[in-house]
């Protein structure tokens, strides 16, 4: 994603906008008809899937639950969220680099006087956050080279009070890993880790870490577990991982490079975080990347999810909006072999060299890797020609596996329109168009498949959002608007599912104490962690998704922003459901007649879903969490007609039996 102007939408403008949109509303019904034996297209099972990019603390600080910063003090100001708060009488503390070590050179080095305790306090991602009655696991690489010493620990909250202690270990001898646990006697927002030092002498230490016990699925060392299940919660068809911009690089040097985040976590080579600096007015120096969220964990939480996963690599090109920088064509083999190895290690066997690091770290089963995007989303002829390369190789080697093209960070103009012309002369699976915009243009935008070419690429939607109005409260960029105008949309999508067959919102993750983009899918502090308005149109589509797609047509044609309606309709051929999605964006309600063909009778009870709010900026908070929530009921049908009527401001789901 880059960087855009934010979308001046303003209430009064909203308001005239959807009051001209339906006025034709009242108690007429709209006589709709459903032809449910005749499919119009098969929905891919990867149709609705997620996007992840480490923006806005989304890994570090977010989904990865590791709650020391600079743990190895490998930040370029290697002291970067640790203090020694008036210790000084108590010991001297530097810190060493050797060079020669290559990867992770730091580590610290602590001369005790013997005269009291030292201490050190870490004050973790925007705090700490602590959660009573759960059990948290430190660990320590330490060395004694003289003296003798032990490490203690306290817990304290935003006030110094102690909520968490361990007992003290001592020390002795060369490297090795020393453990410690407490249970928190309270809960804590911001609260920091006190690492008490005691003794005298020369001590060495590195690699401290502190994890909650209960991560997903209970993995040491893990990912945080609210976070993920919201995202098993959507039921998702792919994980596209680990970004967009993230995988550019605001130069090459600074590109994502997947053979640096797996294998053992000390040989994982942090690099900064490219939103460290992208945003002038929302700098995080504090933000880097430790990859302790590496390649491996990506397929390992893909898998968990029962998603397809979908890594993008570099193709030899920096973030086009920053340094532009290219890698010359003779030199970009190294690239394609990145790409290469990386099936290989998903998916090779584990006599092969990339197979067998992935069965030493705990996985002997392939992955099955069945999808690769080639760059991000570059532009114009230095990425096509770059594109050529990698899929002249990759098709040879591994005809299987399905590659995607970049249509460029805009959904129409010249560099658009450069793409898809350019593409007709290779051969990749997909075009991977992406569209941050305002709602207005979701609302407008979703017949935006119906003329495309049905034997041409097939699309993946892999970015898009409503960008609205918003506020100083960070999550009130994610409106209901904004969300009502993505369900709308993806109606168009779920009808054109022949041509679009995968589609992912961006971003996924935002920590309300550290963004630099919104609006995103799920917001969170240390402890919480909320669904917004466009989370639960994404769960709507995720969960009701179908098997196939069938005609739904008022006067022959499809609802697709006549009068502000929009709807599309699909059938599960395994459960014998039809599903039926419905969007009133206008100011009247809507009563609606489905006539449905080619079935004997419905059957049992219908379920009906709605999502809606009567203020269009109506927002979730980490305080008010259910502003916008989805309300299910249930009524019971018979014979071959369905009515219901749709309140305004709306987002409809109605999910039936029929035999």
């Amino acid at each position: 994603m880059k960087q855009l102007k934010s979308v001046k939408l303003f209430v009064g403008l909203l308001l005239l906008c959807f009051s001209g949109m339906a006025q034709t509303g009242g108690s007429v019904p709209r006589k709709v008809t459903i032809t449910v034996n005749k499919p119009t297209t098969t929905i891919s099972p990867a149709m609705w899937g997620i996007f992840f990019e480490d923006i806005n603390f989304g890994a570090d600080g977010g989904l990865y639950a590791e709650l020391i910063k600079n743990g190895s003090f490998e930040f370029p100001m290697p002291m970067m969220g640790w203090r020694d708060p008036d210790t000084e009488a108590q010991g001297v503390m530097l810190i060493v680099n050797q060079a020669a070590h290559g990867i992770n050179p730091r580590y610290a080095q602590l001369k005790l006087k013997g005269t009291g305790d030292y201490v050190l306090l870490n004050d973790g991602f925007r705090g700490i956050g602590i959660q009573k009655d759960e059990t948290y696991l430190f660990s320590i690489m330490a060395k004694q080279l003289s003296g003798q010493s032990n490490i203690r620990l306290e817990m304290v909250n935003a006030k110094g009070t102690v909520i968490g202690k361990a007992e003290p270990v001592s020390v002795s001898g060369d490297w090795k890993k020393y453990n410690l646990s407490f249970t928190a006697s309270d809960t804590a927002q911001k609260g920091k880790l006190r690492i008490i030092f005691n003794g005298q002498g020369e001590l060495h230490m590195d690699r401290l870490s502190l994890f909650p016990q209960h991560t997903w699925k209970n993995r040491p060392n893990g990912l945080r577990n609210d976070l993920v299940q919201k995202l098993a919660d959507l039921k998702p068809g792919f994980l596209r991982f680990p970004g967009g911009c993230i995988v550019e690089g605001r130069d090459l040097t600074n590109r994502y490079q997947w053979k640096t985040t797996v294998g053992a976590s000390e040989d994982r080579k942090l690099i900064m975080n490219r939103w460290n600096v992208e945003f002038p007015h929302k700098n995080a120096p504090d933000y880097y990347q430790s990859f302790g969220l590496g390649f491996y964990e990506y397929f390992q939480l893909a898998e968990d999810l029962g998603a397809a996963p979908l890594p993008i690599l570099n193709c030899g090109m920096a973030c086009q909006f920053n340094s532009s920088e290219v890698v010359s064509l003779p030199e970009l083999d190294p690239y394609i072999q990145d790409a290469l190895d990386l099936i290989e290690f998903a998916n090779g066997e584990v006599s092969t060299k990339w197979g067998k690091l992935r069965a030493d770290m705990g996985h002997p089963a392939p992955f099955n890797l069945r999808l690769l995007g080639v760059g991000n989303e570059q532009w114009d002829e230095q990425y096509v020609e770059r594109y050529a390369l990698f899929e002249k190789i990759l098709k040879m080697r591994y005809p299987e596996v399905k590659l995607i093209a970049a249509a460029g960070p805009f959904a129409e103009g010249a560099y658009f329109d450069y793409a898809w012309k350019a593409f007709q002369s290779y051969k990749p699976d997909f075009i991977d168009e992406h569209y941050y915009k305002g709602p207005d243009w979701f609302f407008k935008n979703a017949a935006r498949y119906d003329n495309y070419d049905r034997k041409g690429f097939k699309v993946f939607a892999g970015e898009y959002a409503g960008h609205g109005k918003d506020n100083a409260q960070p999550e009130s960029k994610n409106s209901w608007v904004s969300a009502m105008s993505e369900a709308a949309f993806m109606t168009g999508l779920e009808r054109n599912a022949d041509v679009v067959q995968m589609c992912s919102y961006a971003p996924l993750l935002a920590h309300v104490d550290a963004w630099q983009w919104r609006p995103d899918l799920i917001w969170f502090d240390n402890l919480r962690s909320i669904a917004t308005p466009n989370y639960y149109v994404q769960q709507l589509y995720g969960t009701n998704k179908g098997t196939h797609s069938v005609p739904a047509l008022l006067d022959g044609k499809a609802l697709s922003g006549k009068d502000s309606l929009y709807a599309s309709a699909v059938i599960d051929s395994v459960t014998k459901e039809l599903i039926i999605k419905l969007v009133n964006a206008g100011e009247k309600t809507e009563s609606f007649e489905f006539s449905l063909a080619g079935i004997k009778a419905l059957k049992g009870e219908m379920t009906i879903t709605t999502l809606r709010n009567e203020e269009l900026l109506s927002y979730n908070t980490l305080d008010k969490p259910q502003a916008v929530q989805p309300v299910t009921t249930t009524v019971a049908v018979k014979g071959k007609k369905l009515t219901h009527t749709v309140s305004h401001r709306s987002f409809v789901v109605l999910r039936v039996k029929f035999q």
